[in-house]
């Protein structure tokens, strides 16, 4: 295959995913403060003016952040950058099961009382916190919100509210992670503060390449600059918790990319303040001691093994309560499930269904619901549309969550069903938009080679909005068998109409397949042959 027409399959793919300016696609520029202004997201200004009085009076600031990966290393982001402008700080996550997301009266009071502070600066968390910055405001504590969650029309009190989504916005992009919008609070810092020097918060982006990435916020624009710089950042760390970290996933940081991110050091970041409390995960980004670092990696390692028992629990319960459910919308709900794995669970059960799902997690007179939705169905405008039951929630268009009284579960689902309904979406139409579709087409498997492997890993990094590439193979002919401990894997030997060969393998297949025309499938360099390619396919016809 030569090299011209490698090019024209990936110019062919960029087309397809309406990519026109190749060159930036491919090799992202670091966007500075000289680039884009980052005053012109709705609030900085007013977070810097006050950051600086806290500065000059010698103010203590607390970063409150949230418990999950986009919190966390907006929280260990702000520590790093607040620590070298000289702020006197302190940080706060708050516990999942006691307190729930976001900001609480008991915790902005303890705060104020307890830690003496005086300024607050939330991370991925705040926007519609209206009754939690009446309750500051009353109790003398001023609070900066940094925030990417869609803001309601009105906004509540406080002294900044930065966030993006802002009807206010005048910045060119807007789909960041909580901690694209810290970093952003930084870079417009470091012009009016001394302390970090032009160009040291480019260590930091390891941090904000791994929130984005695990957010599942959209890989285009700054995002793909922020996570392009941040994985080379990372691949030489000087954080002794990520090469931990690394190390315990089975992560070669030379080699590291965005789907390690999401797939192994994600979900261990997130394993303990799903099962207990997130500040062993914050502690590990935050700590200089190697050998603490290690400690924390494996803890966290174990927690993880433990989070995906209970997983398994809690989502053959919810299969069993969705299996005969008629319903466009699910909403499924057990006593005592653990809070920490119902995003997950709703999650699987989209992909099973394919119906937006609501899991709630019963504990006495209380609910609480993590949601996942897909193509015109918004889980946060459904959350909105159930606004006499809940008690409080908000969210994403992807994702969401909220609390009711358990008592009301019932006319829970009865209003978000309600809303799917008025909005008239074609069942068919929306299922389409899960299925994998190919960007290039092949019918002679010689062009699937390592060659072919090694550009189009130049498109990374892959995530939401910039998935990893598909292809659509043609099918003379194949051979199957099952494989694995279990049998519970499918391998496949795909043949072309030249009798040209490749293997595949569909994982969680226990089954033989009767015919097979189409597959559609990624490729990687063999495990086995270094000359050699699989495929690792999705979806068959």
């Amino acid at each position: 295959m030569t090299e011209s027409n490698v090019d024209k399959l990936i110019y062919q793919l960029l087309e397809r995913r309406g990519i026109t300016d190749k060159d930036t696609f491919f090799n992202p520029p670091y966007i500075d403060v000289d680039t884009r202004n980052p005053f012109q997201i709705p609030g900085v200004t007013a977070a810097v003016e006050r950051l600086k009085t806290a500065k000059d009076e010698n103010q203590k600031i607390v970063i409150y952040g949230d418990y999950d990966i986009d919190g966390l290393t907006a929280t260990t982001l702000l520590n790093d950058a607040f620590t070298s402008f000289g702020f006197r700080l302190e940080l706060y996550t708050p516990d999942r099961f006691k307190e729930g997301y976001g900001l609480n009266n008991d915790a902005l009071s303890h705060i104020k009382n307890d830690l003496d502070a005086d300024v607050v600066v939330t991370v991925d968390c705040g926007t519609v916190s209206f009754d939690e910055l009446k309750h500051a405001a009353d109790i003398g504590l001023d609070v900066i919100v940094t925030d990417h969650h869609q803001p309601h029309e009105d906004l509540p009190v406080a002294e900044a509210i930065v966030n993006p989504h802002r009807s206010d916005n005048e910045y060119p992009f807007i789909e960041f992670a909580g901690v694209g919008v810290a970093f952003k609070l930084v870079q417009a810092l470091q012009t009016e503060l001394p302390g970090l020097d032009p160009g040291q918060e480019k260590w930091l982006l390891d941090l904000v390449a791994l929130g984005t990435v695990c957010d599942v916020v959209p890989l285009v624009d700054e995002n793909r600059s922020l996570v392009h710089w941040g994985l080379k950042v990372l691949s030489q760390t000087r954080r002794a918790g990520l090469s931990e970290l690394m190390l315990a996933a089975r992560v070669d940081p030379r080699t590291v990319g965005a789907e390690d991110l999401g797939f192994r050091l994600g979900p261990r970041l997130n394993a303990s303040g799903r099962l207990t409390h997130a500040k062993r995960s914050l502690k590990l980004l935050t700590t200089d001691s190697r050998s603490e670092a290690t400690l924390l990696a494996t803890e966290l390692e174990q927690l993880n093994s433990e989070r995906r028992t209970i997983q398994r629990e809690v989502l053959d319960q919810a299969l069993e309560q969705a299996a005969d459910n008629d319903q466009p919308v699910l909403v499924v709900s057990g006593e005592d499930w653990n809070e920490g794995v119902i995003g997950i669970v709703a999650a699987k059960l989209l992909e099973t269904f394919e119906k937006p799902s609501f899991v709630f997690s019963i504990e006495g007179d209380t609910a609480k619901a993590s949601a996942r939705a897909y193509g015109d169905f918004s889980a946060v405008e459904a959350i909105r549309a159930a606004d006499e039951v809940v008690v409080s929630g908000g969210g994403h268009v992807a994702a969401g969550g909220c609390t009711v009284n358990t008592k009301d579960i019932d006319r829970f689902t009865e209003l978000v069903n309600k809303y799917y309904r008025s909005l008239k979406i074609d069942r068919d139409s929306q299922r389409a938009t899960l299925k994998p579709v190919a960007d290039i087409e092949i019918d002679s498997y010689k062009v699937l080679n390592p060659q072919l492997v090694e550009r189009l890993a130049e498109l990374e990094p892959y995530g939401q909005a910039n998935p990893r590439p598909l292809l659509a193979l043609t099918v003379a002919s194949f051979e199957q068998k099952l494989v694995g401990k279990q049998k519970n894997h499918l391998k496949l030997t795909l043949i072309d109409n030249n009798n040209q060969r490749i293997g595949g393998i569909v994982f969680g297949r226990d089954s033989h397949v009767d015919d097979l025309g189409k597959v559609i499938a990624t490729i990687n360099l063999s495990n086995y042959d270094p000359r050699g390619v699989d495929l690792i396919i999705k979806d068959f016809t």
